[in-house]
This record gives C-alpha cells, sequence and structure tokens, in this order.
C-alpha cells in the first residue's frame, strides 16, 4: 500500500501568514540582538527605554502594556535599568499614586546610540523592501499586534 498522500504543501506552507512572520523574525531578532549586544541591551530593555524617551513619566502598568510584558516582568526589567543607572523613578509624595519613570542622562545617551542603529535597520532598503512596502507591512504588522490582544 503506497503512503498517503501529504497534506500539506510547500505551498500550503508558504500561504500561512503568521508563520511565515515566526520565519521571518528569526533572522530579524538575530540582527537585533548583534545591534543591542553592542550596547549590552536586550531587545525588551530597549523597548523599555525608547519608550520613556517617547513617553517621559509613564507608569510601570503603561509601560508593561505598551511594550507588550506582564507587569511582573517589567518590576524586573525595570531593576536592572535602575541598576545601570539608565532610569530613575519619581517617588516623592507619590503615596497610593503611580510613580513616573523617567531615563537618566545616560538612559537618552544609550537610547541615541542603540536607536540610529535600530532606525539604520529598519530602513525599507535594509529590509528588501521598498518604501510603500515597509509602510504597509508596518501596518499589517500592527494590526496583528492588535488582533493578539483578543487571543
Amino acid at each position: 500500500m503506497p503512503p498517503p498522500a501529504p497534506k500539506w504543501s510547500n505551498d500550503d506552507i508558504a500561504a500561512l501568514p503568521a508563520w511565515t512572520l515566526v520565519q521571518a523574525y528569526h533572522p530579524v531578532a538575530r540582527r537585533f540582538s548583534e545591534i543591542f549586544a553592542a550596547e549590552q541591551l536586550s531587545p525588551v530593555q530597549f523597548g523599555v527605554l525608547i519608550q520613556l524617551e517617547a513617553t517621559p513619566g509613564i507608569s510601570q502598568a503603561e509601560l508593561a502594556r505598551r511594550i507588550l510584558v506582564r507587569q511582573q516582568s517589567m518590576a524586573e526589567l525595570l531593576a536592572g535599568l535602575l541598576e545601570r543607572d539608565l532610569l530613575r523613578r519619581d517617588a516623592d509624595n507619590r503615596r497610593g499614586r503611580a510613580i513616573p519613570i523617567h531615563l537618566t542622562d545616560a538612559g537618552r545617551s544609550l537610547v541615541g546610540r542603540a536607536g540610529d542603529a535600530v532606525a539604520a535597520f529598519n530602513r525599507p532598503r535594509n529590509l528588501g523592501l521598498g518604501d510603500d512596502e515597509a509602510e504597509q507591512l508596518n501596518l499589517l504588522l500592527h494590526k496583528l499586534i492588535e488582533a493578539s490582544r483578543r487571543w
């Protein structure tokens, strides 16, 4: 008796957008790891720092929502960044209210260096895309992120 016909073809596999995203993730993550290693950062730590540059004084809870991590994980992330003197908390007279978090001068300097490398990597031609394609890809990825909040 011959073996059953395969359920999946290579074309079927290539037509799975989320699976294609997983495949694209690996080389992109490798490149980001190289960029961030130069600054002794992880991608998530960079996410924290760049969000703090964009939104000084943001709360820990809002920061966790924006970079898509649990609040428990955020406490650990912040502890490491505080220890490296990359950020500070304004705890004076905040009893019962969220404590604002800000970048230090060292944090701003690091975001500048790492941010320049991230921006260069994200140029459409470096990603093998045209300007319109990069814009469309970014739009679609944001839609996917929004959809993931319902999973």
